[in-house]
């Protein structure tokens, strides 16, 4: 499975629905029941490896409705309302072949980060640079959804891995 999905080492991990503990404590409570499938609007919930649940962002990003959290029985998606956590440590990263940093007309993320996370600035010889500000960065995948060529990664917040 590895190799047909080019993860040889097996080292990739996937994103999990919003509000997931800890990939360890994740694979030990999830059931696999995939109730957390079909409760997502967006259908942007699938079946991984192992029948374990995963983002796709390649439809649209998520809009973190809860709605995965309030079918999962098991606990292994946990939404407190006293504490109001992060979905997740997610955050975006815009790739080298990006578009706009190619000197191609291309604002396709920026126009759709409600966070107004990524924003241009016009640099000499017309090219338009794309900033990311990660403070601002949710993590939601949008803008990954809506890149013409696949230019952003989604991927956890090491920072904030390494803050704590």
């Amino acid at each position: 499975m590895q190799f047909l999905t080019g993860d040889l080492s097996g080292s990739r991990r996937p994103i999990r629905p919003p509000w997931a503990v800890d990939e360890s404590r994740f694979v030990d409570l999830c059931t696999r029941c995939g109730d957390c499938i079909p409760a997502c609007p967006y259908h942007i919930i699938r079946e991984g490896r192992g029948k374990f649940p995963e983002m796709d962002f390649s439809l649209c990003g998520c809009d973190f409705c809860r709605d995965c959290v309030a079918v999962c029985k098991a606990g292994a998606l946990v939404f407190d309302e006293r504490s109001d956590p992060p979905p997740w440590t997610l955050k975006a990263a815009i790739l080298d072949n990006c578009l706009s940093l190619n000197g191609i007309v291309c604002r396709s993320c920026g126009e759709a980060c409600e966070e107004r996370a990524i924003e241009f600035r016009l640099e000499p010889k017309g090219v338009a640079r794309p900033l990311l500000d990660q403070s601002l960065c949710t993590g939601c995948g949008e803008c990954l959804a809506v890149c013409p060529i696949k230019s952003v990664r989604i991927s956890p917040d090491d920072s904030r891995d390494q803050a704590a």
